[in-house]
This record gives C-alpha cells, sequence and structure tokens, in this order.
C-alpha cells in the first residue's frame, strides 16, 4: 500500500498545511494569506504586484495624489510664520509693535543696503516676518485659503518650491525698485505668487478663473492706494509664482513631452529657471548699489 503524499505547504507559511490555491499564480497558500477576488481567490503576493504595476492617479501638474489630503506643507508654512512672529513679538514685548526693538527682526527685515553689504539672509528671511498681527493674520488667511487647492494639485514639493520662488520674486523687485535705505518685509509675495499660480491652475482644469483675477486686481490696487506697502514686492512675486507655474502645468504641453516623468522634469527645470532670474535679479541689485 503506497502512502499518500503529504499535504502541500502554505508558501508563505511552510509549516501550515493548506489544500487551498491562489487562482492566479497557482502557488498553495493558507487561507491567512488569501483574499477573495473577482474569480477564485488571489494570494496577497499576487496583489502587491498588482499595486505595483498599477499607475498611481496623478493631478493635472503630474504629481501623485497624496494618500493623506491634509495640507501639511501649508499648515508648516503658517506656523514658522507664527513662530517667527511670535519670537519678534517676545522679544520687542509689544504684539502689535512686534518690529520694535526685536533683534531677530532688525537682522532679517529687507534693506537693500545691507544686503548689498553682505547680509544676503535678508532676501529669504523677510518674507517670514510681520508688521504686526492684522499683517500676519491676513497673510496667514489667504494663504490657508489658497494653499488647501493649490498644495494638492502642484504636489507639496512643487507647491514649496512655488512658494519659495515668488518669495524670492518679491525680494529680487524690492531689492530694484525700493529705496536702499527703506525695510520692506512680509509673506505677501510669496502669497501673490499663489495668487498667480491657482490662476493659472484654474484656466489649466478649464474653470472660470475671473474671481482670482478680481482679487488680484483689488489687491494690487490696495498696493497702489495705501503708504508703506510694497508694490514692487507684490508684483515681482506675482510674476516669479505665475511663470513657475506656467511652466510646470502648461510647458509640458507646449514642448510635446513624450512621458510623464519628462513632464516631470520639464516642470522643475521651469521653477529653476524663474528661481534662477530671482537671483540674477538680486545679484544685479546688490552690484549696482556696491
Amino acid at each position: 500500500m503506497n502512502p499518500q503524499p503529504p499535504a502541500p505547504t502554505c508558501v508563505r507559511h511552510p509549516n501550515r498545511p493548506t489544500g487551498l490555491a491562489c487562482t492566479r499564480c497557482g502557488r498553495p497558500s493558507c487561507a491567512e494569506c488569501l483574499r477573495p477576488a473577482a474569480v477564485g481567490q488571489h494570494c496577497v503576493d499576487c496583489l502587491r504586484q498588482d499595486q505595483r504595476n498599477t499607475p498611481r492617479v496623478r493631478t493635472v501638474a503630474g504629481a501623485p495624489v497624496a494618500r493623506s489630503p491634509i495640507p501639511y506643507i501649508t499648515y508648516a508654512l503658517i506656523v514658522a510664520n507664527v513662530v517667527i512672529y511670535a519670537v519678534t513679538a517676545v522679544q520687542s514685548k509689544s504684539l502689535v509693535d512686534n518690529y520694535y526693538r526685536s533683534t531677530f527682526f532688525a537682522r532679517w527685515m529687507l534693506v537693500p543696503d545691507l544686503v548689498a553689504d553682505g547680509q544676503w539672509v535678508r532676501v529669504l528671511g523677510a518674507g517670514f516676518l510681520h508688521w504686526g498681527p492684522i499683517h500676519l493674520a491676513l497673510n496667514m488667511f489667504a494663504l490657508w485659503v489658497v494653499g488647501r487647492s493649490l498644495e494638492p494639485a502642484l504636489g507639496r514639493t512643487r507647491y514649496l518650491a512655488v512658494y519659495l520662488v515668488a518669495l524670492l520674486g518679491g525680494s529680487a523687485a524690492s531689492m530694484i525698485f525700493q529705496d536702499p535705505t527703506s525695510a520692506a518685509a512680509g509673506a505677501s509675495g510669496a502669497v501673490y505668487g499663489l495668487f498667480g499660480a491657482i490662476t493659472v491652475l484654474l484656466i489649466r482644469v478649464r474653470q472660470n478663473p475671473n474671481q482670482m483675477l478680481i482679487l488680484i486686481g483689488i489687491n494690487i490696487f490696495i498696493s497702489f492706494s495705501l503708504p508703506g506697502i510694497s508694490l514692487s514686492g507684490h508684483l515681482g512675486g506675482l510674476i516669479a509664482g505665475t511663470l513657475a507655474t506656467l511652466g510646470v502645468l502648461f510647458l509640458p504641453e507646449w514642448l510635446h513631452a513624450k512621458s510623464q516623468e519628462a513632464a516631470h522634469s520639464i516642470g522643475w527645470a521651469a521653477i529653476a529657471a524663474v528661481a534662477l532670474v530671482d537671483l540674477v535679479a538680486i545679484g544685479a541689485a546688490v552690484a549696482s548699489l556696491a
């Protein structure tokens, strides 16, 4: 009498005999390693392979759809601005006149003559300073409103890059057109850049951009009308953010990019090109003041 052959064992758990098998690959698998499928049951290895081979859903900008809808970069930027404001308020011992007697504020506010003297940190640092709580609240509210829609569409890294490029664009314009001895501060240049970016996004997805265009027009009119507002910084940020986002959303199509990877590279090249123009403009302003 011939002995019965041993029962097959699960490929992932060799100590578990099983009479079941994956209907896709045919390998024996225990009940723990199988999942119901439209036809039969598939093992977890086959399901994992399917997930790797399935292209991820992407936004109109080519960014993978984030697993979490929370706009982490937007919140991080808001926190950074609020924390820096709190530091200046503590140093000055005033919530309203936080710029008064604050060494932090004095070292970071954008003064073209001081940048030309080698204090380059002011070009970036000034974008995180604010003249009092109302200035801070207006900018952070605008950042929160726009960032929640723009960050998921562009993807976190490119969204942050556009923000920083717009910030530098605002600083570059201030360096060129601002009185060399005057001071400027605020995230307004970066926020204006995001206004331009979301307008480009609305056009790309074929939605009506009129509300954003009206909002931008109103803000530019206010910048013209009220004294003490850096119009050049606002316009510089607006132009830089708009051009960078045009490069991300439209340039790959205009250049007939043949793959998602090529489109991704073109978008980053556009952002880098705008950043380079910002830096060249800042360098030219420094050279003229030297």
